[in-house]
């Protein structure tokens, strides 16, 4: 009670806008993202994102439902299904999960039993949490075995990896990943796998635009059983999830793990924005994926010509918005991090298939484009980039001498491309004070 007594709720109200109007200003207006799991909805996109829509419930599936009042989320959640549907070549498709993880998990919980083996890549190699076992596949009680990695190819080393499915036997074998630089073997893998018994899934959360855009291989298309994603990264939509297969069958299973299993409430309010983003998929998707693709090369190429060590550079660095640097000799990642958010740089530590330890001691740092690509920079961008860099990292100069310059170099970039906005569609205030 003596803690209650002490608040100033007036005060901690104030705190709470200018803690939100400085963290939008300094994030969209004076620092350079290259954080690879991270995008910017359209101004269309986000005037839709908050409606009436996100305090609501409709449990159970599409048409069946264990609420009224949802006739209008029923028809939205339609749209956005048949939309990501068209857009991604497929047969099904559940938008229920609110997120990668989550539609991660309700593979696992439809597919496997526990004691299950999956395999998936090394994490030192990219692989995410909720392909590991200290995620979803560890909570259900799963057993996961590393996929042999090529550290010359950056990939999946596939003769090895053939021996080890038919030696273990996977229940599923997960490709994809959080540090994700060129395509993996679904068609090589494919074989094998139902030659055991068991499923190929694709997490496509980090490329999922870029397969929008065409730049990158569709799973389904090679064959994937089931293909999962988030909603936010290359595709730039709001945070959520989703599922697609051209399997009914297993679509029935993951249907019913998502609900009842795992979720009751779908987050509405954010179908709308999706709904939005595949739209702006179908119509500017391709040029969008065509430059994130181009820039990330042009960063890679850029820093290896200043002396990063730049991972990959056989293979020619990139074939995704990623590019990855091993920055072992410059205090490794953990450090590089801080010391480029310092000049308004934010980015992401990232482990090596080398490091010996995987928390703070990585080697890398994890780069995406997306972001920027988003805002409207191009190649030259990415070199002016890849020169702060540098000159952080590299020469050492005072982080804050430079992070006037990133910000007046950022100020050129604050107007959102390859979307849509209220103004295109001629909506008015009048129309958004009715939600």
């Amino acid at each position: 009670m003596g803690l209650l007594m002490s608040i100033n709720p007036d005060s901690i109200l104030n705190d709470v806008l200018d803690i939100v109007r400085t963290h939008n200003r300094w994030r969209r207006l004076e620092t350079i993202n290259l954080i690879a799991s991270e995008n910017v909805m359209s101004p269309l996109a986000e005037y839709l994102y908050i409606n009436d829509m996100e305090g609501r419930y409709a449990e159970g599936t599409l048409g069946s439902r264990y609420y009224q009042g949802v006739k209008f989320i029923d028809k939205l959640e339609g749209v956005v299904t048949e939309l990501m549907k068209s857009l991604f070549n497929s047969k099904y498709a559940d938008v229920r999960p609110i997120s990668g993880t989550i539609a991660n998990t309700a593979v696992y919980a439809a597919l496997t039993q526990p004691g299950d083996t999956i395999f998936s890549i090394p994490i030192g190699a990219g692989s995410h949490i909720s392909h590991r076992v200290t995620g979803a596949p560890g909570i259900l009680k799963l057993k996961v075995v590393n996929l042999p990695w090529d550290n010359e190819e950056f990939n999946v080393d596939v003769d090895a990896s053939i021996k080890l499915i038919k030696e273990n036997k996977p229940k599923i074998v997960i490709l994809g990943g959080s540090v994700y630089l060129f395509p993996h073997p679904i068609k090589e893998l494919l074989g094998a796998v139902h030659e055991v018994g068991g499923y190929l899934m694709h997490d496509s959360a980090h490329v999922l635009g870029l397969i929008a855009g065409r730049a990158f291989p569709n799973p389904l298309d090679l064959g994937a059983d089931l293909m999962t994603s988030s909603t936010h990264k290359t595709f730039p939509g709001p945070q959520g999830g989703v599922v697609f297969t051209n399997n009914e069958e297993l679509f029935k299973q993951v249907q019913k793990a998502i609900f009842p299993g795992l979720t009751s409430n779908y987050h509405h309010h954010r179908y709308a924005a999706t709904a939005i983003t595949a739209i702006e998929m179908m119509k500017f998707g391709e040029a969008y994926a065509k430059q994130v693709v181009s820039n990330a090369k042009a960063l890679a190429e850029e820093l290896h010509a200043l002396g990063f060590s730049v991972v990959a550079e056989k293979k020619g660095f990139t074939k995704t918005h990623q590019v990855l640097v091993d920055v072992s000799k410059l205090g490794g990642g953990a450090k590089a991090a801080v010391r480029l958010e310092e000049a308004n740089i934010i980015v992401s530590k990232s482990a090596l298939p080398w490091d010996k330890a995987f928390r703070e001691e990585v080697g890398g740092l994890r780069l995406g484009v997306q972001e920027m690509t988003r805002f409207g920079m191009g190649k030259d961008e990415m070199r002016a980039i890849a020169e702060f860099m540098f000159r952080v990292l590299v020469k050492g100069e005072d982080a804050a001498n430079v992070r006037k310059e990133v910000m007046e170099f950022r100020r050129e970039f604050t107007t959102v491309r390859y979307g849509l906005t209220p103004e295109d569609l001629g909506i008015g205030q009048s129309i958004k004070m009715t939600m």
